[in-house]
């Protein structure tokens, strides 16, 4: 299958190329195609002529949404309408990565495909708009949800937890905010098998079991010998301008049913491939 990836230096784009071996992949980052250009777009699918368009570019400045919505609505809303758009003109289908703040985190239970969104930011009504663009634009179409993606080449939460570490200051981390931690390269497998079917929807593919922030950090820290305090605080002790899910933890009713290995699963690769062949954590 001839795919074209858009957001190809992201945690998940620079993951995706690996996994999907078997097929032609053009990886395109933001400076090549800037989804938000229709034209651009459309030249891009008329170019390549891919038989899927795999969409894991996003607009991912969580907080910077809240004063800029316009920035977070182009990149997690208008851009997916124009994938979309171009692949169903085409014959292509499309795949489009979106997240577990479509939910309000107010529940007791994980989030299933058939539970109803309902955000409380910017950047979640962004990333829901782009659900329904997808849905609405092209029939052939899988919806991916995922949650807390790390890997260990790009910036995200625990290589943040990783530098606080090396500074003498406490660590203070959030622990009422439960969800389902995701490693890169699981959930770029998960897609690879997703692909091969033909079975187009909405799938929540997530690091299995759950976890608070504080929770992974210790995790973390224990993996790779850290002795640091890591002190419990409350969401309400760091106030930010985006809510965030209090528990937005990931499960899936889909069929085919395609599960991530347990999340403890891929912090252990994580620390792995940190420490490198040698066996010594390279520097954060």
């Amino acid at each position: 299958m001839k795919i074209l990836l858009t957001g190809a230096r992201g945690q998940l784009g620079r993951s995706l190329p690996a996994e999907l071996g078997g097929h032609d992949v053009i990886a395109l980052p933001h400076d090549a195609l800037a989804i938000d250009d229709l034209a651009a777009v459309r030249a891009a699918v008329a170019s390549h002529r891919p038989e899927l368009v795999l969409n894991a570019a996003a607009y991912n400045q969580v907080d910077a949404a809240e004063s800029d919505p316009d920035a977070a609505y182009r990149g997690n809303a208008l851009g997916p309408r124009n994938l979309a758009l171009a692949a169903a003109e085409s014959g292509a289908a499309v795949l489009h990565v979106s997240t577990d703040y479509v939910f309000d985190g107010r529940g007791d239970r994980p989030y299933h495909e058939y539970d109803r969104p309902a955000p409380r930011s910017v950047y979640g009504a962004s990333k829901l708009a782009g659900e329904l663009a997808v849905r609405e634009l092209n029939p052939r179409h899988w919806i991916v949800r995922t949650a807390w993606v790390y890997h260990e080449e790009t910036p995200n939460f625990p290589r943040t937890m990783l530098r606080l570490a090396e500074r003498p200051d406490p660590i203070r981390v959030v622990a009422d905010q439960i969800g389902s931690p995701t490693y890169a390269p699981h959930l770029a497998a998960a897609i690879a098998r997703l692909v091969a079917t033909a079975a187009f929807g909405t799938y929540h593919l997530a690091g299995s079991g759950q976890a608070s922030w504080h929770e992974l950090t210790c995790a973390l820290f224990e993996r790779l010998g850290i002795d640091r305090r890591v002190d419990a605080v409350t969401t309400a002790e760091f106030p930010r301008p985006a809510e965030r899910p209090r528990f937005s933890v990931l499960t899936s009713l889909q069929e085919p049913r395609i599960a991530l290995p347990p999340w403890r699963e891929g912090l252990d690769e994580f620390c792995a491939r940190l420490r490198g062949p040698a066996g010594r954590s390279s520097s954060f």
